[in-house]
């Protein structure tokens, strides 16, 4: 595919941009935001120590695992279909947190909800690569998309601590 094919095929390449940030910024912030939620989860589900390691690790651990798998996924079967799944997987898993009613179903919904995240990390940073053509459009694109997950590293632990004291354990998710 040429260069002016791949020009009119993405008309809006900052908007696709902000997509593919946003899902990184949801899936990073994710993995920290849940550490300051842990004493109010335990003190609410009766969930002990080990149960609350979980909370954390199944997600943790299940993005990890999954990444290459969904990165080739993605490659085999469409970007566009695999972020699009994961997306609908990862919004499933959340929902199903904030809703979980003891420990073991909210560890559970953990690892859907970091199976939805592993299939939009990879597949939004090779969405950002293919949609920028240009080096230097492609670089920054590239730089925003890295650096958004090191902001969100860093807001996870304020975000939620701020929906914790204000909302609940729940509205993190």
């Amino acid at each position: 595919m040429s260069d002016t094919d791949l020009s009119k095929r993405y008309r809006h390449p900052v908007l696709i941009l902000v997509i593919c940030c946003l899902s990184l910024f949801i899936v990073v912030l994710d993995a920290t935001v849940t550490n300051v939620a842990l004493p109010s989860i335990g003190t609410e589900l009766h969930a002990g120590v080990s149960s609350l390691q979980w909370t954390l690790d199944a997600y943790t651990l299940t993005l990890a695992s999954l990444l290459v798998l969904a990165g080739s996924s993605g490659d085999r079967f469409g970007r566009r279909r695999v972020f699009q799944v994961g997306l609908v997987i990862f919004g499933l898993g959340s929902l199903a947190c904030s809703f979980a009613l003891n420990d073991g179903m909210l560890i559970a919904s953990r690892v859907v909800q970091a199976v939805g995240g592993a299939m939009l990390n990879p597949v939004s940073l090779s969405i950002v690569t293919n949609t920028f053509t240009d080096p230097r459009q492609r670089a920054r694109a590239l730089g925003v998309w890295g650096a958004i997950s090191g902001v969100s590293l860093g807001f996870g632990p304020l975000v939620g601590g701020l929906l914790v004291q204000s909302v609940g354990w729940r509205s993190i998710f």
